[in-house]
């Protein structure tokens, strides 16, 4: 009961400071989506963030990025990682629909000395699920599934004791269709590849809180080429974004750890002439900037007892031109010597929501 006592009077000046300051920028957010539009990207599928536990956290994660999966959230961050892990996602994705789509992630990470660094691969694929060709007479044709897929390798270092930089690179395939269109020369399969670079900063403070206090997190991701299927020209852009991302980690004692979370990302795609020009990478990471579309706004908190038990809860907004999503998040964790278990669990407030009722379960394997 000491203890306890403790560590409310202790901590309740910061969190009475750092809960306004999310209130605040909940306040704004009818304003922000109302200013807000997106879409018109391919591969969609490397936008789904794939770990439960910081989907749980309203799929913010760009400021915290402290294990494996980092790879997804600021590659950055695993500079500070000197460990060895592995984690497994997995989702059954769009549940609503009843739809034989599923969602996987698999990362790895690994400290070498000798590189002074982390280096790290990732896979993370879709199953579109089976599909039936037919013929404008109406004669079926073929049976095909649909994937896809994106495998990427990077590398992440410390640059000091206070700032971790890293980059990856990805190779891309969509296949959404293997079997000959029409009279058209080839298939529904595009390919692509794309580069992430990231930044995580960790200030020095000389407040009476943990020294990780303050983390600020970027991350630029999916750099490349557009990809297109048939037609070179109407090839379109990948899902190029700026993550930014802000964490207070308020409270660390020997039973207590409590973190909040902030992410906005913005969809670095302009499209002209009625959508049907795409500016191109490098001339959209300024053009975008104008439009004023495809931003994505995350808040998450994250509680921690002994080490061994974490409870989770966020809020994830967009725009009504990217899909209009809007959910709050919940989720809960477990961790046993080397070994957490995570899930998530999205509330969509909208009724029917294609997204809702959707589970999130990932392993995280610390080998060290």
């Amino acid at each position: 009961m000491k203890n306890t006592a403790l560590f409310i009077t202790s901590h309740l000046r910061v969190i009475r400071w750092v809960v306004p300051a999310f209130l605040s920028l909940i306040v704004t957010l009818p304003t922000l989506k109302a200013q807000t539009a997106g879409g018109g990207s391919a591969v969609p599928f490397l936008q789904i963030a794939p770990n439960a536990r910081y989907a749980a956290m309203g799929e913010a994660g760009t400021a915290i990025a402290n294990d494996v999966n980092a790879t997804f959230f600021n590659i950055g961050g695993l500079g500070f990682k000197k460990h060895t892990q592995v984690s497994i996602n997995y989702s059954k994705w769009l549940p609503q629909f009843n739809a034989d789509l599923h969602y996987g992630f698999l990362t790895g990470s690994m400290f070498i000395e000798d590189l002074d660094g982390t280096i790290s691969a990732h896979i993370t694929y879709l199953d579109l699920g089976e599909f039936q060709q037919t013929f404008d007479d109406g004669t079926p044709g073929q049976r095909f599934r649909s994937q896809e897929y994106a495998i990427g390798a990077g590398y992440s270092t410390e640059l000091s004791d206070h700032l971790a930089a890293g980059m990856q690179g990805r190779y891309i395939e969509s296949n959404l269709s293997s079997v000959k269109v029409a009279d058209l020369e080839g298939s529904g399969v595009g390919r692509s590849f794309a580069l992430d670079l990231g930044l995580l900063w960790k200030p020095r403070t000389d407040w009476s809180m943990p020294e990780d206090f303050l983390n600020l997190g970027f991350m630029l991701s999916n750099l490349g080429p557009k990809i297109h299927y048939i037609d070179i020209q109407q090839a379109d852009p990948l899902p190029t974004a700026l993550r930014i991302g802000v964490a207070f980690h308020v409270v660390e004692d020997e039973f207590n750890d409590l973190t909040f979370t902030a992410d906005i990302s913005k969809l670095l795609i302009n499209r002209t002439d009625s959508g049907r020009k795409v500016d191109p990478v490098p001339i959209s990471l300024v053009t975008a900037w104008g439009n004023g579309k495809g931003v994505e706004v995350s808040l998450g908190t994250e509680y921690w007892y002994d080490e061994a038990i974490a409870l989770r809860a966020g809020y994830f907004t967009e725009s009504e031109v990217s899909g209009n999503r809007e959910f709050l998040t919940f989720g809960a964790g477990v961790r046993y010597q080397e070994f957490g278990l995570d899930f998530s669990y999205i509330n969509t407030i909208e009724e029917a929501h294609p997204l809702a009722n959707t589970l999130r379960f990932s392993l995280l394997v610390d080998l060290d």
